[in-house]
This record gives C-alpha cells, structure tokens and sequence, in this order.
C-alpha cells in the first residue's frame, strides 16, 4: 500500500485512528467522575489521541489474554472510557463483541449469554461474579477480563505504545457485531451487524442529520456513543443508570446540557417528556441544542410542541428504524406539525416520513406465516395498511443462531435481504411512510382489526391522560378491544365516581370514529410494563394476558 493512502478496509475501528490523526487535540468523550463544591460536574476528559491510544494498549491486553479474530465476546462494561475502549479494541482485533441490554431481565440475558455463544467475557466485577454463580450458563467462555478495576488501568497504562495496533483487514460481510433487540414484543434476539451495514450508518447517518467535526454529544444509549468517534464528535457521558435511562434525573443531564454545550442528543419519547417537563418547571430554555432525536417508540405532537419551546434553536429528528434495521425512515417536528400531527388524532397512524436515500420500503399483506420470495407476493397499494417491509444497506440479513427467526422476518430476492419489520403501516401516495403499530399488538375483533396507533391517540387528546394502551381481551380468535390508561400525575382517578367519569369522557372521545364503537372498557393503572431500553415501548400483550386473568376471561 502507497505511503499516506488508507486502508480500504470497512473495520468500524478505522474511524478512530482517522479521528486521532485529523483532531488529535480534540475532545473524544467526557465522563463524570462526581462534583465539584460549587455543583458542577467534574470529567475525566480523553482526546481522541489518547482515546486511540488507550483502545490499542486495551486491544494488546486482550490479545495477550487470547482473544483472536473472529471470537465471541460478550461485553459487560460500564458506559465511558471502559466501554468505548473496550468495544473499538475488539472491532481492532477483528473480534466480535456481543452487547445486551443491561436492564434485561436476568432470565432473558441469561437465555442471550446462551444463544450468543461467546467463547470470552470482558466485564466488571459484578459482570464477573455473576459469570462464577451461573457458571452452567457462562461455562464455554474461557477468557476473562475485568475491568473497572485499578490492575486494568495500571495494565492500559503499561501496554500504551507509541506503535498503532492497525484494525484487522475485514470485508464489508464480515461479523463485526451481535447486538440484541430490545424483546418488546417477544424474545430478545441477538442480530448479526456486519462491517459494511455500521459503514452504511455512520455514512447516511452523517449525511441525513447533518452531523460536523466538533459537535457534542448527550449520549443516553452507550451503544450509539460508538458511532461518535466515526462522526468526529464528542461524547458526553450523563450521570444516569444504563439500565434505565427513563429513570435518569432530567436535571442532571439539562445541566450537563448547559455545562457542556452539548449540540446533539438521542433519547426516547419518554426521557424528553421528563426533560421538558424539567425545562417548564425550572424556566429553562436550551438555545445551544443544535440537534435531537427520538426514537424507541412514537412522539406525540404535545411532546413536540413542548420540545420546541424548551429547545428553540434545535431541528427535532424522528427517526425510525430497529435494531434490524437503522435509519429507515425520518421526519421532523416541524414536518409532523404541519399537518401529519392533525390526521394522527384522526385516527390515521403516525406518519415517520420519507425513506433515507438508498433505502427501500414497500408494504406486504398481514400474515404471521414465512414468506419465502418476494415473488410470491404482492406489495400493497398506496394507502393500504400491511407489514412495513424494507430494503438496503443498513439492513441486517440474520439473527444470530435462530435460523427459524430469520427465515419468519427476512424475505430473499435475489441478492437483496428484505426485513419484514415487525409493523403494520401503509404508504401514503406523497410517498410518506405512516405506522399503525406492531403486527404482534393488532386486535383483530368482529368488526375488523385494530391498530395501537390508529386508536390511541384519539385517547391521547384527552388533557389527563398521559399515555394509553389498546389491549385484545380474552383468548379466541376475536377479542373485545379495550383501552388502558395511565393519567397525568395528578389526574389518577381516587373513586369509584371518578373512575366512572373519566371513563365516560373517554368513550365520548372513542365515538369520534365508528371504528371504536367496539370499545367498552376503560382500565387505569399508575404505570405501564415497558422495555428496558427505552422504557418508552409499551408491553401491551403482557398488559391483555393480565387483564383477560382477572376477568376470568375464555
């Protein structure tokens, strides 16, 4: 290879290198270390040379305890230095780090550890001794590595070098990743990212959102902090729980907002709610925000309006997309506003926007069978709601070690890999992609079915209600629709009359469309089952088997 001319390899690690040698001074990530005595947060702050460095020095550690090219590793890491060193050291090595929810449920992670296979464990004490408990479960994976430990940063120190460890020679369908779905509406699955699909994000993530050297990043989900390296940005690392980001306090990470001039930030619908509310209580308006997204699960034109005000210089992205597949589609606040916002309190689904340049949607009929060809089936007409099924570069082509999931939600043409996406939606004739909900959550009733997203935010308009679920009761093949409530704090009605007023104002709203007549019963609840990611994806199928168990339904 000429002197100068980079590597054409796809390894996602490149970008570090790059990053150190174009910004060497520059700020890669700042993690809290605590607080000062007049509050404010304290950092530990690496340039992007040093952040390199350290990854190399942490690669050679985990070369020299056996890790290899092509190993599972299953990485249980803290968000920060130790996760971001840790992760880009194994893309290095060409290794294939295994990512899993930190929240799970145990008896699901356990079942991921199981399915995932490593065959090696980067992690923390915690992460250790768990292995030491259920050994049955970790008993294939014979290297360990703990971090988080004074001995692993004395050991980065003592193997940093002053030669680069160059990322491994990889081809575009090389592994590069397993990382695990959320199991919002079934079991985690463990998805195979290769080199060439993080390649296509980072690329059409940078061109679609406009993303520059230098920005700052509020990153809420450690996983994505791995793509701001490969964008040239900085990231902040908040003071909040990886397990349950919605739980973080809202004005620990407005303050690091403000402190750190943050110009960037990704969160769920839940976490900006909690964000906004903070900003409307305190007075507080962030003109620095230059960008946000949300996703994980749909953002209601109130939450919009809200963000807008407390964000008054930023452009708020919806993006959509899964773990499958990311980005797929995209639309902004100011886009949904201005129209889309007033047909989804209509009862029309909520529109997502246009595809992102290379990517393909169409829309394939409801079935819960395999299909085998695209050839064997036909798209849907513009305007008609089916499964949500889409195309391109940043489409993954298999779970990990499931061969049956993979054959239930990819469809082969060819050479393309479709990814059946789990939603039900339609495109309408301006080419706009709207979602209806999860297939896995539609209520199919006498009358016809019944789509979350086409029902709920008729509830939604009602000012004391802060979230709403549409749940099938009973165990045949057509279930009674009904409605759950989760009210404003406040609003939670305190009796039997209570109850029964708000319920009536709410099936008032519900006879606004004839396809609601169906509803008859309202529940209430101060909280509802959600997923460990986001905790924004409402678990409405563990929501009806509750429900249908306490009336004793057939």
């Amino acid at each position: 290879m000429p002197k100068g001319q980079e590597s054409e390899s796809v390894n996602v690690a490149r970008f570090l290198p790059r990053a150190a040698k174009r910004y060497p001074d520059e700020i890669a990530a700042r993690i809290p270390q605590g607080r000062r005595l007049d509050g404010s947060i304290k950092y530990q702050s690496l340039t992007f040379e040093e952040l390199n460095g350290d990854s190399d020095a942490c690669g050679r550690i985990l070369q020299k305890s056996g890790i290899q090219r092509s190993m599972r590793v299953l990485v249980m890491v803290r968000p920060g230095r130790d996760l971001l060193l840790t992760c880009f050291a194994l893309f290095k090595l060409g290794a294939i780090p295994i990512v899993i929810d930190p929240g799970m449920k145990l008896k699901n992670f356990l079942a991921c550890v199981r399915q995932s296979r490593p065959k090696a464990m980067v992690g923390v004490r915690l992460a250790q001794a768990l292995a030491f408990v259920r050994r049955m479960t970790f008993s294939k994976i014979n290297i360990r590595v703990t971090t988080g430990t004074k001995k692993f940063r004395q050991d980065i120190e003592r193997f940093r070098s002053d030669i680069p460890l160059p990322p491994a020679e990889v081809s575009a369908d090389d592994l590069a990743a397993i990382l695990f779905t959320s199991g919002s509406t079934g079991p985690p699955k463990g998805v195979r990212y290769q080199h060439g699909i993080f390649d296509s994000q980072v690329r059409l993530v940078r061109e679609r959102y406009r993303i520059s050297p230098g920005e700052i990043d509020l990153t809420t989900l450690p996983i994505f902090g791995l793509f701001n390296p490969a964008l040239g940005i900085t990231t902040v690392v908040p003071e909040l729980n990886p397990s349950r980001p919605a739980k973080a306090d809202p004005a620990k990470l407005v303050q690091a907002m403000v402190e750190r001039k943050v110009t960037n930030a990704f969160g769920s619908p839940t976490l900006w709610r909690k964000i906004s509310d903070h900003c409307d209580e305190a007075q507080i308006r962030l003109p620095l925000i230059k960008r946000i997204m949300i996703a994980g699960a749909s953002a209601t034109p109130d939450l919009l309006l809200r963000l807008q005000r407390s964000l008054p210089n930023a452009s708020i992205h919806i993006p959509y997309g899964a773990t499958e597949a990311l980005p797929v589609a995209s639309a902004t606040a100011d886009q949904i506003l201005a129209g889309p916002a007033r047909l989804t309190g209509q009862g029309k689904g909520t529109c997502l926007g246009r595809p992102i340049p290379e990517v393909d949607i169409v829309i394939l009929p409801i079935t819960d069978n395999p299909i085998t060809s695209m050839e064997n089936t036909n798209p849907l007409d513009p305007g008609e709601i089916g499964e949500i099924t889409v195309s391109g570069p940043i489409v993954t082509k298999a779970y990990d070690n499931l061969p049956e999931e993979t054959k239930a939600h990819k469809v082969r043409d060819k050479e393309i890999v479709w990814h059946r996406m789990g939603d039900v939606g339609y495109l309408a004739k301006d080419g706009r992609l709207w979602f209806c909900g999860r297939k896995a959550e539609r209520v199919e009733t006498v009358e016809g079915p019944l789509y979350t997203e086409q029902v709920e935010p008729v509830f939604h308009a009602h000012v004391d209600v802060r979230r709403s679920a549409l749940i099938g009761l009973g165990n045949k093949e057509f279930r009674e629709p009904a409605i759950v409530i989760e009210p404003e704090p406040g609003a939670f009605p305190r009796s039997t009359r209570e109850k029964k007023h708000f319920s009536n104002e709410l099936l008032e709203k519900a006879k606004e469309l004839a396809s609601l007549y169906g509803i008859r019963r309202i529940f209430f609840r101060r909280s509802f089952p959600v997923d460990a990611r986001h905790n924004a994806k409402i678990h409405r199928l563990a929501l009806a088997r509750e429900y249908t168990d306490k009336l004793k339904l057939p």
